[in-house]
């Protein structure tokens, strides 16, 4: 109370009316918006072309799959000699004949629907990271902006405490208790000081992974939009359940891969019959007489030690690994839907019982303190506690917000039910986070 009369006259503390302009995250450029954001992380992620690759490359193996092989032109030419009764006579030998490769019926098929699966496959697999992207940049996004804030609300209570302390040992009260409400405040501050450098570092690893994902330079400075965040109650455990049925990418690419491997057994019991090869031929010979020769030829191996069991086997063993998988996938998919289902909707009942005003009162709370701190009014124990718990409020409520984004984005990929669980509302002027 001592030290609260030697500061009396010396008015309040400015605030920072808008903590997304902190020290952290101070540039020049203008705010962007979350939305916008993540469009920009769709358009320009480097990563996206890989899986448009995958998908080139799966459309060119399925037309590799259909062609033939090409025809075989073969030719031999040579001399030959006839010796009958003590005459000879000699000639030229020559024979051309073109040959084809065929598959054994069935074959082509097969390995297109291979190819076909393959496809889908790759594009599932594009889907799913192009789905998966644009979650993770809509949460990095909001978190950039929740540690800004952070780093912000932890600035402006530690510059608070830095004034102080400043004016303490400029003064330096005589008695017991202002040493000890001067050490109080010294270390308080330097514990919010703590705080405000790891919200700094959050912020910081949230805007380097930012611009990994959008193409750009590590350096590349930015400052996020206040964020307002409206949720919407998920459907019911069911619908979650039914809707994933359908849509969850892993859960369609295990069933897609159990077909393909299908096929693929087929493709093995059909391996083990040959392939032929037919083709027309043409021989002509001149020696005294001349002889031509025209047919067509035909020839496939035998298949006496090779019937493809071992590759059948293989197939077979590939299948029900893959069954298993599928069946697996389900079960962890269901279990994963729930679970963050109950997490969302947790993190929702957390949040309606919060006050819309209650951080600003507790800003305003805090203010008031150090204002009556400093006229004598207002006891240390006092002072200090509202500091912390305004800063504490702040970091509840952005906490709990990227948890239930999190938990929100979770269940549109599980489920790919699109029911706007996290919709962005136009950010207004109040100092809320």
């Amino acid at each position: 109370m001592l030290v609260g009369a030697v500061l009396a006259g010396l008015g309040g503390v400015p605030h920072l009316s808008n903590a997304a302009e902190s020290a952290s995250a101070s540039t020049n450029a203008r705010p962007a918006a979350l939305e916008a954001l993540v469009a920009d992380v769709l358009e320009h992620n480097p990563e996206l072309n890989f899986y448009r690759a995958e998908i080139d490359a799966a459309k060119g193996e399925r037309r590799a799959a259909t062609t033939w092989a090409n025809p075989e032109l073969s030719s031999s030419v040579g001399q030959k000699r006839v010796t009958s009764g003590g005459l000879s006579a000699e000639g030229v030998a020559w024979a051309v004949s073109v040959q084809q490769t065929f598959d054994w019926p069935g074959r082509i098929p097969l390995r297109k629907a291979i190819a076909n699966h393959q496809t889908q496959l790759a594009e599932l697999g594009f889907a799913q990271f192009n789905a998966s992207l644009a979650a993770r940049a809509r949460i990095l996004t909001y978190n950039l902006f929740a540690a800004q804030e952070k780093a912000a609300a932890a600035k402006e209570v530690a510059d608070r405490f830095q004034q102080l302390r400043e004016v303490l040992v400029q003064r330096d009260p005589a008695g017991l208790t202002p040493q000890l409400e001067t050490r109080i405040i010294e270390a308080t501050e330097l514990t919010l000081q703590r705080k405000a450098t790891e919200a700094q570092l959050a912020s910081q690893a949230a805007l380097l992974e930012l611009n990994q994902l959008r193409g750009q330079p590590w350096t590349r400075a930015m400052k996020v939009e206040s964020v307002r965040l409206a949720f919407v109650a998920a459907p019911d455990s069911e619908i979650l359940l039914a809707a994933a049925q359908t849509n969850n990418f892993e859960l369609q690419m295990r069933r897609v891969e159990l077909e393909q491997q299908g096929f693929k057994v087929s493709l093995a019991r059909k391996d083990g019959y040959p392939s032929f090869t037919v083709g027309p031929y043409f021989s002509q010979e001149r020696a005294g007489d001349r002889e031509q020769q025209i047919g067509v030829g035909i020839s496939l191996p035998l298949p006496l030690w090779n019937r493809n069991k071992g590759n059948v086997e293989t197939a077979e063993a590939r299948r029900t690994q893959a069954e298993t998988l599928a069946f697996v996938a389900q079960r962890d998919l269901d279990r994963r839907i729930i679970q963050t289902a109950l997490a969302y909707q947790t993190k929702l009942a957390e949040m309606d019982k919060w006050r819309p005003e209650s951080v600003d009162e507790f800003r305003k709370a805090a203010e008031l303190a150090d204002r009556h701190y400093r006229l004598g009014a207002v006891p240390i124990a006092t002072y200090v506690e509202l500091q912390k718990q305004y800063l504490e409020a702040v970091e509840a409520l952005l906490d709990t917000r990227r948890e239930a984004l999190e938990a929100g984005q979770q269940i549109q990929l599980l489920t790919g039910l699109e029911f706007n669980a996290v919709q962005t509302a136009t950010p207004d002027k109040s100092p809320n986070p």
